[in-house]
Order: structure tokens, then sequence, then C-alpha cells
């Protein structure tokens, strides 16, 4: 699969290189929502990490960005969060096309478990 991540954390993104590439995938990040926003427009994603707490432009500013322009439903996206979020606010991310979310700290075998359960 050809993995896009979106996190303002290298420590994050490097785990997530060596954990996906390891199992065969075809993964690349970027550090920030706006540099995100641009490669999900120019490639095509199966599955886009995208972490929802970044500075400057946020993974909600992201996925608003997707909504508006009719791109949410041309790839995956599944929210990374460490930030305590409620049911309700996951339900409104699904409304808008979110597939699927993961709690920080990120548990690698949940996260290959729900790849291959989104493919």
């Amino acid at each position: 699969m050809n993995i896009l991540g979106i996190d303002d954390n290298s420590d994050i993104n490097e785990l997530l290189s060596v954990a996906l590439n390891g199992n065969g995938h075809e993964f690349s990040s970027v550090q920030n929502g706006k540099e995100g926003l641009k490669k999900i427009k120019q490639n095509k994603y199966d599955i886009v990490l995208l972490d929802l707490a970044m500075p400057e432009f946020s993974g909600m500013d992201v996925i608003e960005s997707l909504k508006r322009e009719g791109l949410m439903g041309k790839q995956k996206i599944v929210l990374f969060t460490a930030s305590s979020i409620t049911d309700k606010e996951v339900a409104g991310l699904l409304e808008k096309g979110v597939t699927a979310y993961i709690r920080k700290p990120i548990d690698i075998d949940v996260l290959i478990e729900k790849i291959q359960a989104l493919s």
C-alpha cells in the first residue's frame, strides 16, 4: 500500500517508516499539514495517517480543506491523536469522511492490523 504520514513529530515519522516499509508498504511522510495537503493533491495514497495536533495547519485544517475541495473520499484518512477527543468529536470526524483513528502512543501491532483491515 502507498501510505502518507502527516505528523510534526519526526520520531513518529521514523517509527512509521521503519514499521510500514518493513511490512512491505511504501511509506513517505511530511511534517506539516500544508505540505501534507499538497502531497495528497499531487499523489494517490491508499491511506493517509494524519496527526490532529500540529502547529499552524492542523489535521483538522487538512480535513476541512479536503472536504471543501471534494477530495475527502479519494483516500482513507486515519487520524492519530494524543489529545483527549470525545466520542462526539470522533463521530463528527467520521461523518466528514475520516475512516478511523488511533490514539497515541502508537501501538505498531494495532496500526498494522488497522492498515490490513482497510486494504
